[in-house]
């Protein structure tokens, strides 16, 4: 072979390792790059403002009785957070049997509360579609809050701080189906409070009287119960004084009802329903209601998990101490064993006319 030739060899074999290595580098570039945006986007947090973008209007309260505020960016991998069904996200609201509390309740929630309130006579709406996903394993079952998670509510800030409105969900051990039922409860004629009681109406399944015979025998499972995990939806409406209720789940009856908040029906003794004189009576609950009932204080909505059940004694409140399992406070050892309540939210909106009150604190016009 001449020189030439070995030469020209020699040259197209160098061009052409610089050919296959330049190959390969760029083979890999692509790769490197293709596995990070791969590795960027599995990690990506979704929060809860993400889901339902209507944080603005509230505050919200976690499971450890902390106020975190207008919830925008933020989770809580113990209380509030995002889970996806294999369908879509949904937001998750987590609360323990027991830990630190907010206020003055026994129980803990994960829970919204609207930043401003309004007047009983304003134009104001919720809405809401999500899915109970646990209650509490473990609670007394002659005691009628255990078992049950509260999902939306009607809060006063006025007065007594009373509750028009508490939508429940509650499943017994062993049921496959449980019951959703709604609370009103008095707001309390004179300054003490301590004779306020509630009535409960059922919406689908029993309503919060019944209970068992025995701390661990249960009622019979209700026929037109809701299970764990099945959808439903609620629309709360409050118009010209009168509260409008509607109940909506795929394969069941829908529901609606009606309340108002401004004219009392419970002004006298005689006027205490027979479920309140069987409940409440007993316990020295037996007040009467303001005849106005609700009427010119400020309402805000709640929702999300309030935890029900609790591990405070039933000797104190038959009504409302459940003697269920908290593990001293200790959240992991709850969740480990099912003592919680879990409530997953699809959508959520809200919407308040223009009020006719503009003090601070209350939703102005055109606010």
């Amino acid at each position: 072979m001449s020189k030439k030739s070995s030469t020209s060899l020699s040259t197209f074999l160098f061009f052409g390792m610089l050919l296959l290595l330049g190959s390969c580098k760029n083979t890999t570039t692509t790769t490197t790059k293709s596995n990070t945006k791969e590795t960027t986007k599995s990690i990506a947090t979704v929060y809860p403002s993400d889901v339902t973008p209507f944080f603005e209007h509230w505050k919200l309260i976690l499971g450890d009785g902390s106020n975190v505020g207008h919830a925008i960016n933020f989770e809580h991998k113990d209380f509030f957070y995002t889970a996806n069904d294999g369908k879509r996200d949904w937001v998750v609201y987590k609360a323990p049997n027991a830990g630190d509390t907010h206020g003055t309740s026994n129980n803990t929630r994960t829970e919204l509360a609207q930043a401003k309130k309004w007047l009983p006579m304003t134009d104001a709406k919720l809405s809401a579609t999500l899915k109970v996903m646990n209650v509490s394993a473990t609670g007394d079952a002659r005691v009628a809050a255990s078992h049950s998670v509260v999902i939306g509510q009607i809060h006063s800030a006025d007065g007594h701080e009373n509750e028009p409105l508490k939508i429940f969900y509650k499943k017994f051990p062993g049921h496959t189906k449980g019951s959703v039922f709604w609370h009103y409860e008095i707001n309390t004629a004179g300054p003490d409070n301590s004779g306020r009681w509630d009535y409960s109406t059922a919406v689908w399944g029993h309503d919060f009287s019944v209970v068992g015979s025995e701390e661990n025998t249960y009622p019979a499972e209700p026929i037109d119960g809701i299970a764990l995990g099945e959808e439903l939806s609620y629309e709360v409406e409050v118009k010209d004084g009168v509260m409008h209720l509607k109940f909506m789940s795929e394969g069941h009856e829908t529901k609606s009802f009606t309340k108002n908040l401004v004219v009392s029906e419970y002004t006298t003794a005689a006027d205490i329903p027979a479920q309140t004189q069987a409940l409440f009576v007993p316990i020295g609950q037996d007040g009467v209601e303001r005849e106005n009932a609700y009427a010119e204080e400020g309402l805000f909505f709640k929702l999300g998990s309030y935890n029900q059940t609790n591990g405070k004694s039933p000797e104190i409140n038959k009504n409302w101490c459940s003697g269920a399992e908290t593990h001293g406070g200790d959240v992991q050892k709850q969740y480990a064993d099912g003592n919680y309540a879990e409530v997953w939210f699809k959508t959520a909106s809200i919407f308040v006319s223009d009020a006719a009150v503009s003090n601070d604190g209350y939703f102005a016009k055109n606010d």
